[in-house]
């Protein structure tokens, strides 16, 4: 349960510091389901199917705020036109992405220190990219995700005094896959 100070650290920084709209609105609710999942994950070992479900509900949640991926760029870069429009294919899209990034980051957190060493590098390049492109509430999200990531690190190194579990390991992965959207 190692990750709720990575919850807390995070939730109390951005409750300081952002505007609420909309979308930041449904990635703070899903990081909550998520968060609760995580807690009763690591305490009753709960199946991965059920885990699944309640990830894709919280991805749900997000895409309904209105942070959906609506469009790629497109590789050919000799079309007239730079994006392809995802249309109905947006919404399986988000959710395929959120699920497989909040998933990603916790097949990595078997080493110590390497899920919140590898996220905190993601939320510090998110950072700047964001403050290029002036997304303020993206570059507050991301900053105090890398605080919080960076404040558990010491803790976190070989040989780790506290781990993260679940609960902290899908919640950066969550964060980093709805933030990389709503950039």
């Amino acid at each position: 349960l190692g990750g709720l100070a990575i919850f807390y650290g995070f939730i109390v920084s951005v409750l300081s510091f952002i505007e609420f709209d909309t979308g930041v609105k449904g990635i703070l609710l899903g990081a909550l389901v998520i968060v609760l999942l995580g807690i009763i994950d690591d305490v009753y070992q709960l199946k991965a199917r059920l885990k699944l479900v309640i990830q894709i509900a919280a991805a749900l949640i997000v895409a309904f705020y209105g942070v959906k991926i609506e469009f790629l760029t497109n590789p050919n870069i000799f079309s007239s036109q730079p994006t392809i429009p995802l249309g109905y294919f947006a919404l399986p899209v988000t959710v395929m992405w959120i699920v497989g990034i909040t998933n990603a980051v916790n097949l990595i957190d078997g080493l110590d220190g390497l899920a919140a060493g590898i996220s905190s590098i993601a939320s510090i390049s998110l950072l700047f990219i964001s403050l290029l492109a002036s997304e303020s509430s993206v570059a507050i999200l991301t900053a105090a995700l890398a605080g919080s990531c960076l404040g558990f690190l010491p803790y976190n190194f070989n040989p780790a005094k506290i781990f993260m579990g679940d609960t902290g390991a899908t919640f950066l992965g969550f964060i980093l896959a709805t933030v990389s959207i709503q950039g």
